[in-house]
């Protein structure tokens, strides 16, 4: 528990807290500003704060090899708790002093159901070898997912489950599973030495807070190679990019070999956006959802990843389907409008026929 000699600052916080913001975003010699559902706005009743009240404040919530990090390197990734509110934290410096960004952390991991994402994601949840991905554009929901279907296993199975994050952000109790999480930083050098370490201590689930660089991704496809189920986000936006984006991050003389480990492993991608709703009052999660199935390890395999589209527009028996179905599917049913359907669409001349068609 977190508290703040700043009594603006105390405010602030618990304004956000109370609004349900997802961010907040605190600037040297500016107004604060928060993030409600999806829009950002300054808070000019609060005041201004100072570069010192600032580096005051980060004295108080960041530990000493923290605050060593931050002053060598002028960036830092953090996490801390204030009353019963979990934060992650991003400092930097900027031209002007000191800037912080907040994502709250909501307090309980909600279900997949909860979340409102696809039932087939479920059956991941029941997979004992493989690579399931959360992709998406940051702040839409893919630590949440991924934290949901961690919460899934340590429901319902007997695992040891082990997370590797930067840094930490939801906390589980372990239930029917055992359960520890990983701070790169802190616990581990960085995500690939964790990988590699965790392989000899016994774990059934590996959940990587972020696949982004070739070292990470090769030793997660190696884990999930090796007989363990493993979880992972990447920065990217569909299925067919998420698959492109992991093959080409290897040099040109491995990349037939990482298609085929690619194409062994590889469970499913499930691609998402948090969209404004149509009453302006909140926001829902569209998601495209690869499965693979033998015809599309194939396309993987073969390099024909142009070919995955077709795949998932028609494989909803295998309950996939692509972002603009699912936009569709919300505009249907009257969730969010017409306007932002297009908005958010991967594909302008899809969504326009959907959209006219009526499907």
């Amino acid at each position: 528990m977190q508290d703040f000699n700043n009594q603006a600052l105390e405010e602030l916080f618990k304004l956000a807290i109370g609004s349900g913001a997802s961010d907040i975003h605190l600037s040297s010699e500016a107004y604060p500003a928060l993030r409600v559902h999806g829009d950002l706005n300054y808070i000019r009743e609060s005041q201004i704060f100072s570069r010192e009240s600032l580096e005051q404040f980060i004295t108080e919530i960041l530990t000493p090899v923290q605050h060593d990090k931050f002053t060598r390197t002028g960036d830092l990734d953090f996490a801390f708790t204030y009353t019963t509110q979990r934060f992650r934290g991003s400092l930097y410096r900027e031209m002007r002093g000191l800037s912080l960004t907040f994502r709250l952390v909501p307090s309980v991991i909600r279900s997949l159901d909860e979340l409102g994402l696809p039932p087939v994601l479920k059956t991941m949840s029941a997979r004992h070898r493989g690579l399931f991905l959360a992709t998406g554009p940051t702040g839409h929901g893919k630590s949440s997912t991924l934290a949901a279907l961690v919460g899934e296993i340590n429901n319902n199975r007997k695992c040891h489950i082990v997370t590797i994050e930067d840094p930490i952000e939801y906390v589980h109790t372990p239930a029917m599973s055992v359960i520890h999480q990983r701070e790169v930083g802190s616990d581990t050098e960085n995500f690939a030495s964790g990988i590699r370490h965790v392989l000899r201590q016994d774990p059934d689930v590996i959940m990587i807070g972020e696949m982004r660089d070739l070292e990470t991704i090769s030793a997660a496809i190696t884990a999930a190679e090796t007989g363990h189920l493993v979880f992972g986000t990447l920065h990217t936006q569909d299925a067919s990019q998420s698959i492109e984006r992991i093959v080409d991050v290897f040099p040109p003389h491995q990349q037939n070999q990482i298609r085929l480990q690619l194409a062994y492993t590889l469970l499913g991608i499930c691609s998402q956006q948090l969209i404004p709703t149509s009453n302006v009052k909140g926001r829902v999660c569209a998601t495209e959802i690869l499965i693979t199935t033998p015809a599309i390890r194939a396309s993987i395999r073969e390099g024909k990843t142009s070919s995955i589209r077709n795949s998932l527009m028609t494989g909803m028996t295998h309950g996939m389907h692509t972002m603009e179905q699912d936009l569709a599917r919300l505009f249907k049913e009257g969730r969010i409008s017409k306007t932002t359907a297009k908005d958010y669409a991967y594909d302008q001349p899809e969504i326009d026929r959907m959209l006219s068609s009526g499907l």
